[in-house]
């Protein structure tokens, strides 16, 4: 079975990693201009936020 995992990263996207590698990077600040996708947009609104993991089984 290959790990996924949801990883919320610190100020920025969610990222799908799966297999250790990066698949996705899906929006948070709400921004994006390409939804669902991260554009980078959370840079220029000074979006904040924790960072979380989560592991998907």
């Amino acid at each position: 079975m290959v790990d996924v995992i949801i990883e919320s990263t610190e100020n920025g996207p969610n990222l799908v990693v799966v297999g250790g590698e990066v698949k996705y990077a899906l929006c948070r600040c709400g921004h994006s201009n390409n939804k669902p996708f991260c554009d980078g947009t959370h840079r220029k609104v000074n979006f904040k936020a924790d960072k979380k993991e989560v592991k998907v089984i």
